[in-house]
């Protein structure tokens, strides 16, 4: 599931004038792994995820203006970021499937937004310098690949949650209940 993730991260919907992509639900193999095991499983794999990430993204790290900038961006872009993912099984005791990773996939997605929030109004506050103020800044860059983000991979989670019982051991189809 960590190969799938990142081979899904590699692959590009689409990238944003001032940086950041939208990937083909790149977060959903992790927040499979949370569902499926539960949040323990799910953080680590995740933060597991997020070295990945840091690894195939260390060039991030030469625009760090001093040792402090370096330590949030390893902790809050990659590690905890990603870490997070594994909040997507929070809500696995749900009866409805789709309902209970959709409601996990808001969350691990808000939180992985807000840690990036935290690096974009600390860290990367340079580069908000004479366009917009720092807050509003962080908010729509990080907004505007976390939001499609969050949506692509709600909709295709929750369609695959319709079909297959992820809690099942087997992964078989999803059984109708009558009535």
């Amino acid at each position: 599931m960590l190969a799938l993730a990142t081979a899904l991260s590699m692959v590009t919907f689409f990238r944003l004038p001032a940086g950041g992509s939208v990937t083909p639900f790149s977060m959903l193999p992790v927040l499979i792994i949370a569902y499926r095991y539960g949040t323990k499983w799910g953080f680590l794999v995740g933060g597991v995820y997020g070295l990945i990430q840091m690894v195939l993204g260390l060039s991030a790290l030469s625009y760090a203006t001093n040792a402090l900038a370096v330590i949030c961006i390893i902790l809050f872009d990659y590690i905890v970021a990603f870490g997070v993912l594994g909040f997507g099984g929070l809500f696995r005791k749900v009866k409805l499937q789709p309902l209970g990773f959709t409601l996990g996939v808001i969350v691990a997605c808000v939180l992985r937004f807000l840690c990036h929030f935290i690096t974009g109004i600390t860290v990367w506050a340079d580069y908000a310098e004479g366009i917009w103020p720092v807050i509003i800044y962080s908010l729509s860059y990080n907004g505007s690949y976390m939001l499609p983000e969050l949506v692509i991979t709600a909709v295709v989670g929750s369609v695959l949650m319709s079909f297959l019982d992820f809690k099942d051991e087997k992964l078989r189809p999803l059984r109708k209940t009558k009535g």
